[in-house]
């Protein structure tokens, strides 16, 4: 709940700073429904990294780790996918939320903010 809290976060945080870029290029016409699939393409090709680097991690510190757990093995297979993509799911989410409030602002609008 920790890392799927935090992830969302970041991912939110992430998109929303980058909303005047993402204006600029819907003023130069690029299409709102492609503004969306980018930036949830490139949130969740960043989660999905996240993820990659975690999984090696708690394999190569199984030792460690399985002090900590409790009825399940450092390795479960079920245990690590099941989490992997609650983790991508919520990246998703985060991105797709503020991706969809970018690609609906007027661009005039934000390049007048600055």
């Amino acid at each position: 709940m920790l890392s799927a809290i935090g992830i969302y976060g970041v991912i939110a945080h992430f998109v929303s700073r980058r909303r005047r870029d993402w204006s600029i290029r819907l003023a130069l016409g690029l299409s709102p429904a492609r503004v969306v699939r980018k930036v949830v393409g490139h949130s969740t090709s960043l989660v999905a990294a996240g993820i990659a680097m975690g999984l090696l991690g708690s394999l190569v510190l199984s030792r460690l780790l399985g002090s900590f757990l409790f009825g399940v093995s450092p390795a479960d297979p079920i245990a690590l996918t099941a989490s992997a993509a609650i983790l991508l799911a919520v990246g998703a989410v985060a991105a797709f939320v503020p991706a969809l409030r970018a690609s609906r602002t007027d661009p005039a609008m934000v390049l007048r903010e600055q």
